[in-house]
Protein backbone atom coordinates (compact mmCIF):
# COMPACT_ATOMS: atom_id res chain seq x y z
CA UNK A 1 0.00 0.00 0.00
CA UNK A 2 1.70 3.38 -1.27
CA UNK A 3 2.46 5.83 1.87
CA UNK A 4 1.11 8.91 -0.45
CA UNK A 5 -2.00 9.96 0.57
CA UNK A 6 -4.31 10.71 -2.38
CA UNK A 7 -4.01 14.13 -4.05
CA UNK A 8 -7.73 15.95 -5.14
CA UNK A 9 -6.86 19.19 -6.61
CA UNK A 10 -10.32 21.46 -6.36
CA UNK A 11 -11.29 24.51 -8.68
CA UNK A 12 -12.59 27.41 -7.22
CA UNK A 13 -13.89 30.61 -8.89
CA UNK A 14 -11.44 32.58 -6.32
CA UNK A 15 -8.46 30.37 -6.71
CA UNK A 16 -5.39 30.66 -8.97
CA UNK A 17 -4.91 30.07 -12.61
CA UNK A 18 -0.79 29.87 -11.74
CA UNK A 19 0.23 28.19 -8.79
CA UNK A 20 3.42 28.90 -6.40
CA UNK A 21 5.93 25.72 -7.58
CA UNK A 22 5.54 22.73 -7.35
CA UNK A 23 1.82 22.80 -7.94
CA UNK A 24 0.67 23.38 -11.56
CA UNK A 25 -2.90 24.52 -12.55
CA UNK A 26 -4.66 22.44 -15.21
CA UNK A 27 -5.26 24.76 -18.31
CA UNK A 28 -8.09 26.75 -18.32
CA UNK A 29 -8.82 26.49 -14.44
CA UNK A 30 -8.78 28.05 -11.10
CA UNK A 31 -7.31 26.15 -8.30
CA UNK A 32 -8.28 26.91 -4.81
CA UNK A 33 -7.60 23.95 -3.20
CA UNK A 34 -5.38 21.01 -3.18
CA UNK A 35 -6.53 18.37 -0.58
CA UNK A 36 -5.05 15.15 0.77
CA UNK A 37 -7.40 12.61 1.78
CA UNK A 38 -7.01 11.41 5.27
CA UNK A 39 -5.32 8.39 6.15
CA UNK A 40 -7.66 5.96 8.02
CA UNK A 41 -4.89 5.73 10.88
CA UNK A 42 -4.78 9.75 11.14
CA UNK A 43 -8.78 10.35 9.71
CA UNK A 44 -8.75 13.21 12.69
CA UNK A 45 -6.46 15.84 10.87
CA UNK A 46 -6.89 17.31 7.21
CA UNK A 47 -4.10 18.75 5.51
CA UNK A 48 -4.64 20.90 2.52
CA UNK A 49 -3.29 23.81 0.29
CA UNK A 50 -5.13 27.07 -0.09
CA UNK A 51 -4.87 29.57 -3.51
CA UNK A 52 -6.68 32.52 -3.74
CA UNK A 53 -6.84 35.41 -6.31
CA UNK A 54 -9.81 37.16 -4.13
CA UNK A 55 -11.15 37.29 -0.19
CA UNK A 56 -12.74 34.45 0.98
CA UNK A 57 -15.71 34.22 3.22
CA UNK A 58 -15.84 36.00 6.73
CA UNK A 59 -17.01 32.36 8.65
CA UNK A 60 -16.53 30.48 11.83
CA UNK A 61 -16.17 27.18 13.38
CA UNK A 62 -17.49 25.87 16.24
CA UNK A 63 -15.47 23.57 18.84
CA UNK A 64 -15.79 19.73 19.66
CA UNK A 65 -17.75 20.46 22.64
CA UNK A 66 -20.50 22.73 20.89
CA UNK A 67 -20.96 19.88 17.83
CA UNK A 68 -21.07 17.30 20.60
CA UNK A 69 -23.94 19.40 22.44
CA UNK A 70 -25.50 19.92 19.36
CA UNK A 71 -25.68 16.15 18.42
CA UNK A 72 -22.96 16.40 15.16
CA UNK A 73 -20.57 14.00 16.80
CA UNK A 74 -16.91 15.13 17.23
CA UNK A 75 -16.70 17.67 14.25
CA UNK A 76 -15.31 20.77 15.81
CA UNK A 77 -12.61 22.53 14.01
CA UNK A 78 -9.75 24.05 14.93
CA UNK A 79 -6.74 25.02 12.31
CA UNK A 80 -3.99 26.68 11.40
CA UNK A 81 -1.95 28.40 8.59
CA UNK A 82 1.43 28.80 7.11
CA UNK A 83 1.88 31.53 4.47
CA UNK A 84 3.96 29.60 2.12
CA UNK A 85 3.65 32.96 -0.60
CA UNK A 86 1.98 36.27 -0.75
CA UNK A 87 1.49 39.05 -3.16
CA UNK A 88 1.78 42.43 -2.07
CA UNK A 89 -0.86 43.98 0.51
CA UNK A 90 -1.80 40.38 0.91
CA UNK A 91 -3.51 39.83 4.59
CA UNK A 92 -5.61 37.65 7.17
CA UNK A 93 -8.16 38.92 8.87
CA UNK A 94 -8.63 37.12 12.15
CA UNK A 95 -10.38 38.22 15.38
CA UNK A 96 -11.90 41.85 16.11
CA UNK A 97 -9.92 44.92 16.34
CA UNK A 98 -11.91 45.71 20.12
CA UNK A 99 -14.61 43.08 21.44
CA UNK A 100 -18.24 43.06 20.09
CA UNK A 101 -21.71 41.61 21.32
CA UNK A 102 -23.53 39.22 19.50
CA UNK A 103 -25.80 42.05 18.47
CA UNK A 104 -23.41 44.15 16.77
CA UNK A 105 -21.96 41.34 15.23
CA UNK A 106 -25.07 40.43 13.58
CA UNK A 107 -25.86 43.82 12.32
CA UNK A 108 -22.23 44.06 10.92
CA UNK A 109 -22.68 40.08 8.92
CA UNK A 110 -25.91 41.84 7.20
CA UNK A 111 -24.86 45.01 6.66
CA UNK A 112 -21.09 44.02 5.44
CA UNK A 113 -19.44 46.12 7.63
CA UNK A 114 -18.15 42.63 9.61
CA UNK A 115 -14.83 42.99 7.33
CA UNK A 116 -14.16 46.34 9.07
CA UNK A 117 -14.41 44.61 12.54
CA UNK A 118 -11.93 42.41 11.75
CA UNK A 119 -8.28 42.79 12.58
CA UNK A 120 -6.49 42.00 9.24
CA UNK A 121 -2.55 41.00 9.16
CA UNK A 122 -0.30 41.63 6.42
CA UNK A 123 1.36 38.58 5.48
CA UNK A 124 4.50 37.39 4.04
CA UNK A 125 5.65 33.60 3.67
CA UNK A 126 6.61 32.04 6.88
CA UNK A 127 3.61 33.85 8.68
CA UNK A 128 2.24 31.14 10.82
CA UNK A 129 -1.40 31.77 12.99
CA UNK A 130 -3.23 29.61 14.97
CA UNK A 131 -6.73 29.36 14.73
CA UNK A 132 -9.15 27.96 17.71
CA UNK A 133 -12.99 27.41 17.08
CA UNK A 134 -14.74 30.51 17.81
CA UNK A 135 -12.22 32.78 16.41
CA UNK A 136 -13.83 34.52 13.22
CA UNK A 137 -11.54 34.54 10.10
CA UNK A 138 -11.10 34.94 6.78
CA UNK A 139 -8.48 34.74 3.65
CA UNK A 140 -7.58 37.22 1.70
CA UNK A 141 -6.47 37.60 -1.94
CA UNK A 142 -3.09 36.76 -3.10
CA UNK A 143 -2.04 34.52 -0.61
CA UNK A 144 -0.91 30.57 -0.72
CA UNK A 145 -1.15 28.79 2.96
CA UNK A 146 -1.04 25.80 4.08
CA UNK A 147 -3.70 24.71 6.46
CA UNK A 148 -3.65 22.00 9.14
CA UNK A 149 -7.07 21.21 10.79
CA UNK A 150 -9.33 18.82 12.75
CA UNK A 151 -11.13 17.06 9.72
CA UNK A 152 -14.28 18.99 9.72
CA UNK A 153 -16.47 20.47 6.83
CA UNK A 154 -18.87 22.95 9.69
CA UNK A 155 -18.20 26.17 8.51
CA UNK A 156 -20.73 29.24 9.23
CA UNK A 157 -20.66 31.44 6.52
CA UNK A 158 -21.45 35.21 8.52
CA UNK A 159 -20.62 37.65 5.00
CA UNK A 160 -19.59 36.83 1.84
CA UNK A 161 -19.21 40.08 -0.29
CA UNK A 162 -22.33 39.29 -1.92
CA UNK A 163 -21.88 36.09 -3.75
CA UNK A 164 -24.69 33.50 -4.04
CA UNK A 165 -23.89 31.42 -1.47
CA UNK A 166 -25.60 30.52 1.73
CA UNK A 167 -24.65 32.29 4.89
CA UNK A 168 -25.47 30.92 8.54
CA UNK A 169 -25.85 33.96 10.36
CA UNK A 170 -27.94 32.06 13.42
CA UNK A 171 -25.49 29.35 14.20
CA UNK A 172 -22.78 31.00 13.46
CA UNK A 173 -23.20 34.27 16.10
CA UNK A 174 -24.02 31.36 18.58
CA UNK A 175 -20.59 30.16 18.15
CA UNK A 176 -18.86 33.10 17.11
CA UNK A 177 -16.63 34.67 19.88
CA UNK A 178 -16.00 38.68 19.54
CA UNK A 179 -12.60 39.14 20.79
CA UNK A 180 -8.95 39.81 19.67
CA UNK A 181 -7.08 37.08 18.35
CA UNK A 182 -4.45 35.87 21.60
CA UNK A 183 -1.01 37.26 20.04
CA UNK A 184 0.69 33.83 21.30
CA UNK A 185 -1.16 32.06 18.75
CA UNK A 186 0.66 33.87 15.73
CA UNK A 187 4.21 34.39 15.00
CA UNK A 188 6.60 34.80 12.35
CA UNK A 189 8.43 31.52 11.72
CA UNK A 190 12.70 32.14 10.47
CA UNK A 191 13.43 31.11 6.97
CA UNK A 192 15.38 28.04 8.19
CA UNK A 193 15.99 25.81 11.24
CA UNK A 194 13.29 23.28 12.99
CA UNK A 195 10.15 25.11 14.97
CA UNK A 196 7.39 23.14 16.73
CA UNK A 197 4.26 24.90 15.47
CA UNK A 198 1.45 23.92 17.86
CA UNK A 199 1.85 21.22 20.46
CA UNK A 200 -1.82 20.55 21.64
CA UNK A 201 -4.65 20.23 22.91
CA UNK A 202 -6.18 18.54 19.21
CA UNK A 203 -2.78 18.25 17.35
CA UNK A 204 0.69 18.94 17.19
CA UNK A 205 2.39 20.16 13.97
CA UNK A 206 6.67 21.13 13.85
CA UNK A 207 8.24 22.43 10.83
CA UNK A 208 11.80 20.07 10.44
CA UNK A 209 14.86 21.58 8.51
CA UNK A 210 16.65 18.52 8.09
CA UNK A 211 15.85 15.16 10.03
CA UNK A 212 14.09 15.43 13.41
CA UNK A 213 15.93 16.11 16.79
CA UNK A 214 15.80 13.10 19.29
CA UNK A 215 13.35 15.71 21.54
CA UNK A 216 10.75 16.18 18.48
CA UNK A 217 11.05 12.27 17.66
CA UNK A 218 10.08 11.04 20.94
CA UNK A 219 6.90 13.37 21.17
CA UNK A 220 6.04 11.74 17.94
CA UNK A 221 4.87 8.19 18.83
CA UNK A 222 3.18 6.13 15.93
CA UNK A 223 1.92 7.15 12.26
CA UNK A 224 2.58 10.89 11.69
CA UNK A 225 1.85 12.85 8.61
CA UNK A 226 4.76 14.08 6.71
CA UNK A 227 4.38 16.94 4.08
CA UNK A 228 7.23 18.42 2.27
CA UNK A 229 8.03 21.61 1.60
CA UNK A 230 11.17 22.23 -0.54
CA UNK A 231 12.66 18.79 -0.17
CA UNK A 232 11.81 14.98 -1.21
CA UNK A 233 11.15 12.95 1.90
CA UNK A 234 11.76 8.29 1.73
CA UNK A 235 8.43 7.01 3.38
CA UNK A 236 8.50 3.49 3.78
CA UNK A 237 10.88 3.41 1.21
CA UNK A 238 9.03 5.41 -1.05
CA UNK A 239 9.85 8.77 -2.09
CA UNK A 240 7.84 11.91 -1.62
CA UNK A 241 8.06 14.93 -3.08
CA UNK A 242 7.13 18.65 -2.41
CA UNK A 243 4.03 19.20 -2.64
CA UNK A 244 2.62 15.86 -1.66
CA UNK A 245 1.68 14.20 1.59
CA UNK A 246 2.75 10.71 2.77
CA UNK A 247 1.32 8.95 5.92
CA UNK A 248 4.52 7.32 8.09
CA UNK A 249 3.79 4.42 10.27
CA UNK A 250 6.34 5.84 12.42
CA UNK A 251 8.89 8.50 12.21
CA UNK A 252 11.32 5.77 12.38
CA UNK A 253 10.24 5.07 8.46
CA UNK A 254 11.03 8.61 7.46
CA UNK A 255 14.26 9.11 5.60
CA UNK A 256 14.79 13.12 5.66
CA UNK A 257 17.33 15.03 4.06
CA UNK A 258 20.06 17.26 6.03
CA UNK A 259 18.62 19.87 4.74
CA UNK A 260 15.10 20.45 3.70
CA UNK A 261 12.06 21.64 5.30
CA UNK A 262 9.09 19.11 6.20
CA UNK A 263 6.19 19.81 8.22
CA UNK A 264 5.30 16.50 10.29
CA UNK A 265 1.70 16.05 11.70
CA UNK A 266 -0.19 13.79 13.94
CA UNK A 267 -3.59 14.35 15.94
CA UNK A 268 -3.96 14.15 19.88
CA UNK A 269 -6.56 12.83 22.11
CA UNK A 270 -10.14 11.74 21.48
CA UNK A 271 -10.48 10.61 18.31
CA UNK A 272 -6.96 10.91 16.91
CA UNK A 273 -7.07 7.68 15.74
Amino acid sequence: MSALLPTRMVAKPWGKAHLPAPFSAPPGETIGEVWFEPPPALGALLVKYIFTSEALSVQVHPSDAQTMAAGLGRQGKEECWLVIAAEPGARLGIGFRESVDAATLRAAALDGTIEHLLEWHPVVPGDFFYIPANTVHAIGGGISLVEVQQNSDITYRLYDYGRPRELHLDDGIAVASGTPHDPQLRRRVPVHGAETLVDGPLFRLDRLDGPPAAAVAARYPGAVLVIPLDCAVVVAGEAVAAGECALAPSLAEAAFPSRGLCLIAQPLGQGAG
